[in-house]
């Protein structure tokens, strides 16, 4: 199971910290991302972390503003989100690759075979 938390109401250029708890079972080498989906648009990638040594990947349009990281120890995963802006506002999934390429970074939902309930995030200007 995957319970992402965190959500709420914040100010244009306000911060808050998403968190993702995974439970129920043990993922050896699994990549953790972060999806979001906006009213009225498709799902979309947002960053994603690879488990076991920690590499991570951004989407253009968050980079230098989000960054996630992981508690292995806590089997958690964060977005920190900091100078938001109002398109930021959206639902945000978190998800498990199970069976990542070495190749590339998950980026694609179809990558990803579990997700979670998902947490709102409205930034107001």
């Amino acid at each position: 199971q995957l319970q992402a938390s965190g959500g709420g109401l914040v100010q244009d250029g306000g911060s808050l910290r998403l968190s993702c708890l995974t439970s129920g079972r043990t993922f050896s080498s699994y990549v953790m991302g972060w999806f979001r989906q906006a009213p009225g648009k498709e799902r979309e990638f947002v960053a994603t972390i690879r488990w076991n040594d920690g590499r991570t990947y951004h989407a253009n349009s968050v980079k230098g503003r989000f960054s996630v990281s992981r508690d292995n120890a806590k089997n958690m995963v964060y977005l920190q989100m900091n100078s938001l802006k109002p398109e930021d506002t959206a639902v945000y999934y978190c998800a498990v690759d199970e069976f990542p390429s070495p190749l590339k970074f998950s980026t694609y939902i179809y990558e990803y075979e579990y997700w979670g309930q998902g947490t709102q995030v409205t930034v107001s200007s």
